[in-house]
């Protein structure tokens, strides 16, 4: 993969700056003033004056702090590295620039799969990654990014953020010495790229693929040789065969990545992912070493941008799709053999894994009541309307 396949430029628009500049603008100016409206944020740049007039009291001014932030993702990829890069921005804007935090992309400080390693050691204080690449640490981790037939985003970023799932993921991660905060969610992703057609679930046995988390370990049963490679190692390892297949996200991602080059078939729909949420990860001494008034910005620039990032997505998607078929690249659906004998598999892994580990239960547990109570609605309105509306497309 070359440099400019991954970092390649957006058309720029009447303004003479790019859409995706532009578009980081506005809505930084949206959410800043979202937060000041709600009085969340604390003047730190100097004092004013109180008095006998009855304006606002003096406020002290806080200390300064430089947070490094190590990603598993590449600059080039605007959605999710780029979520993070706004993290500090805002984090600056609303504290005056007392408290910034520099974002660096995946090998620069530390390898795109040894974040949480950087975050529990101190080496940076925060990390932008997704939790199923650290499974190998505890298996509990999948379910704050995501699992096999799973949530969709909308479903998942509910469960963290009103269902109480982050309470639950957070107990997992203070054995590593961090606290997570959720970061955005990629929204549905695609089945990812084949350079082969695979029409049956015997088809997938020997193939190489890389695929993280649950997913992975579905493969793995179903006799598929996974790895797990980071966002900018992709490309070359399927372009010189050294995997035959490989998943990530959807078509804006994808098309970046260049994978489009390196294999003809794109199959849907990514059911080991519905959506995935990325995280940011902070190592626990220095959130609690960090004043209450920055670790309140934190939290509503972690929340701004958690939403920007599927807002991206969802409006990226579609025009990168059309390109992508326009280009030749040839659409497959997974066949209802390739899905049902996952959706087994899956059922069987968790399971086994909640017998295993009491923590995994309680997760498990918590995770799938949830899930069950939030399919019955979504499997009411939104699929008969998704059902009906979707297929018949602008023909209303």
């Amino acid at each position: 993969m070359s440099k400019k396949t991954v970092d390649k430029a957006v058309p720029a628009n009447t303004s003479g700056k790019s859409d995706e500049s532009v578009d980081r603008r506005k809505f930084l100016g949206a959410a800043a003033t979202g937060v000041v409206g709600a009085g969340l944020v604390t003047a730190c740049g100097g004092e004013t004056g109180g008095g006998e007039s009855g304006g606002a009291p003096a406020v002290v001014t806080q200390p300064r702090v430089m947070w490094r932030m190590a990603s598993s993702f590449p600059r080039g990829l605007d959605a999710i590295y780029g979520s993070g890069e706004m993290l500090g921005e805002l984090t600056s804007a609303l504290t005056g620039g007392r408290f910034q935090i520099r974002a660096y992309p995946a090998g620069e400080l530390v390898p795109g799969l040894q974040v949480m390693d950087a975050v529990q050691q101190g080496t940076v204080q925060v990390g932008q990654s997704t939790s199923y690449y650290y499974t190998g640490k505890n298996q509990a981790l999948a379910f704050d990014a995501g699992v096999p037939f799973g949530m969709t985003a909308r479903q998942q970023d509910a469960w963290l953020n009103e269902g109480g799932g982050l309470d639950v993921v957070r107990s997992v991660f203070s054995d590593f010495n961090i606290i997570s905060f959720p970061g955005g969610n990629t929204g549905g992703q695609m089945g990812g790229w084949f350079r082969r057609e695979v029409n049956s679930a015997e088809d997938l046995r020997g193939l190489k693929m890389r695929i993280p988390g649950l997913g992975g370990d579905v493969m793995d049963r179903m006799g598929v040789t996974v790895q797990v490679l980071a966002g900018g190692d992709i490309y070359p390892a399927l372009e010189r065969g050294a995997i035959d297949a490989t998943e990530w996200v959807g078509p804006y991602d994808d098309e970046k990545l260049g994978l489009h080059q390196a294999a003809p078939y794109y199959y849907y729909p990514g059911w080991w992912e519905p959506s995935a949420s990325v995280s940011y990860e902070v190592n626990q001494q220095a959130w609690d070493q960090l004043p209450s008034d920055y670790q309140a910005v934190f939290e509503v620039a972690a929340k701004a941008t958690a939403r920007r990032m599927l807002y991206y997505y969802d409006a990226k998607n579609p025009g990168a799709l059309q390109r992508l078929i326009e280009g030749g690249t040839q659409m497959r659906s997974f066949s209802d053999d390739i899905m049902s004998v996952a959706r087994t598999t899956i059922g069987e892994i968790l399971e086994d894994y909640a017998a295993a580990d009491q923590q995994y239960r309680q997760v498990y547990d918590h995770w799938r009541n949830f899930k069950e109570a939030s399919y019955q609605w979504f499997g009411t309105a939104e699929l008969r309307f998704a059902s009906f509306a979707f297929p018949a497309g602008m023909s209303v």
